[in-house]
């Protein structure tokens, strides 16, 4: 599974669009397949850089069909009743979602941003931001202090590392590596 927010890599000139007008709402059960079907649009160029950074013989082991199991980690994030998950509407459609849990991180509780993504043709509109600072404001509510998200390190998952730090989420670089035997 890939979390964190993916970035655009498309025809779209650069820069941010219009800020749109969004409403945050609970994810309902009607929601799951449209926000599964923007997610692996979203994710698509990070599945790409993946592949360009890990190489096609590593990659097609870890995913050798990522929508399938993409689409499958994201159904099953919106479900779990153990998370809290909101979505971002435009015109009363979903565009985006943001999912919640509460974990032990070290000596204190987290909540812990497992995923979000935000549909392409809304990248840079200010929605990534709404679902981030509501996702925050939940984890307040909850009396906790510490709010944990993870992300990949490679081009595909800039965006996202931009977004988190342009918010005062503090980075710690990690490193996994991956060999093919």
């Amino acid at each position: 599974m890939v979390g964190g927010a993916p970035g655009w890599r498309g025809s779209r000139p650069c820069g941010r669009l219009r800020r749109v007008s969004t409403v945050i709402r609970r994810l309902e059960d009607a929601d799951v397949e449209a926000v599964v079907a923007f997610s692996l649009r979203a994710w698509a160029p990070v599945f790409a850089s993946l592949e360009a950074e890990l190489g096609p013989k590593v990659y097609g082991l870890l995913f050798p069909d990522w929508r399938s199991a993409q689409a499958y980690a994201v159904e099953a994030t919106c479900r779990a009743s153990e998370n809290d998950v909101w979505v971002a509407l435009v015109d009363d459609r979903p565009v985006g979602f943001v999912a919640v849990g509460f974990i032990d991180e070290d000596a204190t509780r987290a909540g812990e941003i497992h995923m979000i993504a935000v549909d392409p043709a809304h990248q840079g509109a200010g929605v990534g931001d709404s679902l981030m600072q509501r996702a925050v404001t939940e984890i307040k509510a909850e009396g906790v202090e510490l709010a944990v998200v993870a992300t990949g390190g490679d081009p595909g998952h800039a965006p996202a590392r931009a977004l988190y730090q342009k918010l005062d989420f503090n980075p710690l670089h990690l490193v996994r590596y991956y060999r093919k035997l």
